[in-house]
């Protein structure tokens, strides 16, 4: 019998209170026959139903409550671990406790021992739960922002959105968010980010204004610290995506990326960026005004801290059932099924997209960083990046001192012409 089809206790008692003045005016044989019926029905044994049936049927307290079976040092340890993955969820922390305690142990951020390591591996998402739920350690999360519009030059590219489904990795959403606070006026900072749908890879890089020269230099960040190819842009239909110089930088020849958009306000065609626009930007930056290039290069500063402590350290779960239920005259509803919470990086590693090399290097880099220390790193240059002045509206900021490439400029008049492409790692 299926899991969800069982009766519970409560239910149990229920019918065993109707069979019970049929039970007690049979005789024998009747007896015997309703036994079997009721055996049957709850899946008791029979003698237990004898005893049922010739006592109280009312659910008695219990007399002796059952002892922890966690003590201290696992609240201790979840404690670090929590504190160290920014206090995840029980269902994405619990499957990688033991992993991610032996990495803490080896940067001399716990002491870990055989027995306790056997107790991480063991415990269950609802004790953890409970654990973290004592702890108090729970953060509220800020919510998301709204869609914008699309241009006339959006209705030349197709519309649709990425399969939640996509086992590929290189289909990238995108989305950019906005740094003005209370007012849109002027320029101010914006945060570009790409979530790749297969695997859950984020990257980020923060732009002075929403003008072409920006979004492309941002992008050009981006494609030389991916370990990966894009093989799909999918944005919103904002036209600081859709324009002709972006489509003209994506549509190249040498490239060889599909382009879509998603549906004019349908913003969960863009669910996975969307979602991470709350996590890994509104958490850590909030609603703030942010309009010089002090902070913009602060910000791309905190997130080249914040790429590796993501895709390395803080697991995902994944879609991996999708289930419609049949309901009369009620509204339809969805089962979803998720999959054991992993990070990025161990999803990608399981892709096969990285070269043994890539793989190599991007392993030893994780096993070299402390992600408690790096958390604390990311708390300083928040902090920082808040104590920083805003931009003087009578001298105003010159966007190209925070460019990644730096245009060349063209005689006489100072304008950018060419970008040269340098696809090395940048240093962080």
């Amino acid at each position: 019998m299926p899991t969800e089809d069982k009766m519970t206790i409560d239910e149990r008692r229920k019918y065993l209170r109707r069979m019970e003045l049929r039970y007690r005016l049979a005789d024998r044989e009747n007896r015997s026959r309703l036994l079997d019926e009721m055996i049957q029905v709850t899946e008791l044994h029979r003698k237990t139903l004898i005893r049922l049936m010739k006592g109280n049927l009312t659910r008695q307290h219990r007399q002796k409550q059952r002892g922890r079976t966690y003590g201290p040092a696992v609240d201790d340890t979840l404690r670090v671990i929590a504190e160290s993955a920014d206090h995840l969820c029980a269902e994405r922390l619990t499957p990688n406790l033991v992993w991610l305690a032996e990495h803490l142990a080896r940067h001399r951020e716990l002491e870990v021992s055989p027995t306790l390591l056997q107790q991480l591996g063991r415990i269950s998402v609802s004790s953890v739960r409970r654990i973290l739920q004592r702890l108090g350690q729970d953060e509220p999360r800020l919510p998301r922002k709204g869609p914008v519009e699309a241009n006339r030059l959006a209705r030349e590219i197709p519309m649709g959105r990425i399969p939640w489904q996509e086992q590929e990795p290189g289909h990238f959403e995108v989305d950019l968010v906005h740094h003005g606070g209370p007012s849109s006026s002027g320029e101010y900072i914006h945060t570009l980010q790409m979530v790749d749908v297969a695997t859950g890879w984020s990257e980020l890089a923060a732009v002075l204004g929403r003008s072409y020269l920006v979004i492309q230099d941002a992008f050009s960040r981006i494609l030389a610290r991916l370990p990966f190819p894009v093989r799909e842009i999918h944005p919103d239909n904002g036209s600081e995506f859709i324009n002709h110089h972006l489509i003209r930088f994506w549509l190249e020849p040498a490239r060889g990326i599909h382009l879509s958009r998603s549906r004019p306000y349908q913003k969960n065609d863009n669910r996975f960026v969307e979602q991470k626009n709350s996590t890994l930007v509104r958490a850590y930056l909030g609603y703030d005004r942010l309009d010089s290039v002090a902070q913009n290069q602060a910000i791309n500063h905190l997130y080249d801290k914040l790429w590796l402590y993501y895709n390395f350290f803080q697991p995902v779960m994944r879609l991996q059932e999708k289930t419609v239920l049949p309901a009369d005259d009620q509204p339809r509803r969805v089962r979803r099924r998720y999959d054991q919470a992993r990070t990025p990086f161990d999803r990608l590693c399981t892709t096969g997209a990285l070269t043994a090399e890539q793989k190599a290097n991007l392993q030893s880099l994780r096993d070299m960083t402390n992600p408690r220390l790096l958390r604390r790193e990311i708390r300083t240059l928040l902090t920082h990046l808040f104590t920083l002045p805003v931009a003087n509206p009578d001298t105003g900021e010159d966007v190209r001192e925070t460019l990644w490439l730096q245009p060349l400029p063209e005689k006489g008049d100072g304008l950018p012409v060419t970008l040269s492409f340098d696809r090395t790692i940048p240093a962080r």
